[in-house]
């Protein structure tokens, strides 16, 4: 028998598949969680099997709540089951430790089979899924920002404006905004905003920055 976990902020959703997996004599639900803190303390102390897991959810979201499972050492795999399929998504949950990535629309044999799978340790993504991840990793790498790029990244960062930053650096406020061009394409961004926060997410800028 597969003990569950189930982690959900919506009680009706929560319901419906604690009647689903309830009826199979195959698995036990042995706990429910409304948010990614209290998921964390309940699979603490159950260990369940698999734990089905929401993404976003109010206070400590899923990914967090993934996070904080693998660095507590709990070995129970962790499901997502979600609304959501996009990068924003997807990848986080990917690479703070889910086993596997479903969408709520799937089928109840599909979530069945994915649940077994799991509780073996074996990865499971929704076909919609797969397709964005080999879709990440066909894509070529982008190329790395230059020095010159992460100096007017920085500055950006810390609030000047482009001709703040050109007066800084030396260099015309033409070239900064030449500079700022080259960093969105090769963060996929369209404006500042979105540089600076990809640029944190992916190590460029560091907090004390």
């Amino acid at each position: 028998m597969i003990s569950l976990l189930i982690v959900d902020d919506h009680p009706v959703v929560r319901d419906g598949l604690r009647g689903m997996f309830g009826a199979d004599p195959r698995f036990e639900v042995v706990g429910e969680a409304g948010d990614g803190a209290e998921a964390v303390t309940v699979a603490e102390r159950l260990r369940p099997d698999v734990i089905l897991m929401d993404l976003r959810m109010p206070g400590t979201d899923g990914v967090a709540a993934i996070r904080e499972l693998a660095k507590r050492g709990v070995p129970s795999r962790v499901l997502v089951l979600t609304t959501y399929d996009t990068d924003s998504h997807v990848l986080p949950a990917i690479e703070a430790g889910a086993t596997g990535y479903l969408l709520k629309e799937a089928p109840r044999e599909e979530l069945v089979r994915a649940v077994e799978a799991a509780a073996r340790g074996q990865a499971v993504l929704s076909p919609a899924v797969a397709t964005r991840l080999l879709g990440q990793v066909r894509k070529p790498a982008p190329a790395p920002l230059s020095q010159r790029e992460l100096e007017v990244l920085t500055l950006i960062a810390q609030g000047s404006t482009n001709r703040e930053a050109a007066k800084r650096l030396y260099i015309s406020e033409t070239t900064v905004k030449t500079h700022l061009l080259h960093v969105y394409a090769k963060l996929g961004v369209n404006d500042r905003a979105a540089a600076v926060a990809a640029a944190f997410s992916r190590g460029y800028l560091k907090s004390q920055d």
